[in-house]
């Protein structure tokens, strides 16, 4: 099902659930990175290009790791595999602006977890999207993940889903 957006074309339904509940998320902790947009960034028309949101996610993504979760990467117990990618664009942002990403959990379990990223710029919500990570070893099984870094992610939880997963 799809909803007509005044001046962005169709949102799905779904999409219009995750805009609404991610907002103003309870979660003990909020991982926060800045990002400056450049030129290179943008097309003819000076709008950002919509693939630079997935790679965004992938830097602020492993700034949480690094920074938050285990600056090794757990690179000697196993490997993070991302098996779900998906992103939602709200509003169109420009070359020479800031975009702010926060970044949660939700849905954590004992192999796997989803990854929520708000990109903003100023108040504004420009874009959405998630991520589901699963942790596994070597090679590709998937395993339990170590129960002080299950903790730490475990930080970052939303109190509620915001989608349906």
């Amino acid at each position: 099902m799809y909803i007509e957006a005044p001046h962005r074309g169709p949102v799905t339904a779904p999409a219009r659930a995750l805009q609404r509940k991610v907002c103003e998320p309870a979660a003990p902790k909020t991982f926060r990175h800045a990002i400056e947009i450049y030129l290179k960034d943008s097309n003819a028309y000076m709008n950002t290009y919509f693939s630079r949101y997935f790679e965004w996610q992938g830097i602020c993504r492993e700034r949480w790791f690094y920074q938050c979760i285990a600056p090794d990467l757990l690179r000697d117990q196993g490997v993070f595999i991302t098996k779900r990618a998906h992103q939602e664009y709200v509003h169109e942002t420009f070359p020479f602006q800031t975009v702010e990403c926060h970044l949660n959990t939700f849905n954590v379990s004992r192999c796997s977890f989803y990854l929520l990223f708000r990109f903003h710029v100023e108040d504004t919500l420009v874009s959405t999207g998630y991520q589901q990570i699963v942790f596994a070893r070597e090679d590709k099984r998937i395993q339990r993940l170590p129960e002080d870094v299950l903790a730490r992610i475990k930080e970052y939880e939303l109190a509620e889903a915001p989608l349906p997963v």
